[in-house]
């Protein structure tokens, strides 16, 4: 992740993964607003896993990249089997890919188990807000410097980070929170295209802010300032990038919502639903599912 093409290319895959979200989390609020149901991942209409199985294979890829592809000596480790200093933020950055491996791994798992019970969304919930928290954790903790410029990108996708940790974690009580679940989706997109937009804005020269150069320091490229003016500057100028990027996709997530309650708002199926007990209220929830996982058919 420590260069131009991994910060990009996970920025795009955080970018789609909270896109291919919030489109189905408006999808099914706008089809069904009275018995919406959060999940914490959706099946896709030719492969049902293939959200989790991207997952897999981009952590595996990015661990890959991070420890035996990008370093000069294909292994991270020094001669006695040490870590180098260098080499902290590959495996700090491997860490993450990890616990996202994790949550990926034991959904399919999970969804896959004939002993389903009502907790079986809340712990895909719960391995999802671990790998949200790891993440918080290791940028906070992180092992680059962060009085640079860098690490006013890496404190505002902190704040990023945890909302989408909270979010997921809310997940767990309140399943039906249609705005838990968009707020969580424009957080983990957010994620991405912060991501890209810091690789870009720290890896090619021409968009280093004035007054500020790239310095090559443990092997690693870091973006430094010729004096505290120039320092502070850059970092204005990196809390006003936030802010306008926020406010776009703010204003094109809406837009979003809007044309699709206009599409599929007028699609809704009434159900005929007895109440009576505790069986008819479990029947309840799996005619809802089916019908919501019909409506992420191709046919829809």
């Amino acid at each position: 992740m420590g260069s131009l093409v991994g910060h990009v290319t996970t920025g795009f895959a955080f970018f789609l993964i909270g896109l291919w979200h919030l489109f189905n989390h408006i999808k099914i609020q706008a089809t069904y607003p009275n018995s919406y149901k959060s999940s914490p991942w959706f099946r896709s209409p030719s492969v049902k896993y293939l959200e989790l199985y991207l997952i897999i294979l981009l952590s595996v890829l990015s661990i890959a990249m991070e420890l035996f592809i990008g370093p000069e000596k294909h292994q991270p480790f020094d001669p006695d089997g040490s870590i180098p200093s260098n080499h902290l933020h590959n495996f700090e950055h491997s860490s993450i890919s990890m616990s996202l491996i994790i949550y990926a791994t034991f959904a399919i798992i999970l969804d896959k188990s004939r002993l389903k019970t009502t907790n079986h969304d809340g712990l895909t919930y719960l391995l999802g807000a671990f790998a949200f928290g790891q993440q918080f954790v290791l940028f906070h903790l992180h092992s680059a410097d962060h009085t640079a410029v860098e690490g006013q990108y890496h404190l505002l996708l902190q704040l990023v980070i945890f909302i989408s940790f909270l979010t997921t974690l809310m997940g767990i009580g309140y399943p039906k929170s249609f705005l838990l679940g968009f707020v969580r989706s424009l957080s983990v997109l957010f994620q991405g295209v912060w991501f890209t937009f810091m690789g870009c804005m720290l890896w090619i020269p021409e968009f280093v802010a004035q007054g500020c150069f790239m310095n090559s320091e443990d092997d690693h490229k870091v973006v430094r300032c010729t004096g505290e003016h120039a320092l502070h500057r850059a970092k204005a100028l990196v809390n006003l990038q936030f802010s306008w990027l926020l406010s776009m996709i703010v204003v094109l997530s809406m837009t979003l919502y809007v044309i699709m309650c206009n599409i599929y708002g007028g699609r809704i199926e009434y159900l005929s639903i007895s109440k009576s007990d505790g069986d008819d209220e479990e029947g309840m929830h799996r005619e809802v599912e089916l019908q919501k996982k019909n409506l992420l058919s191709p046919e829809t």
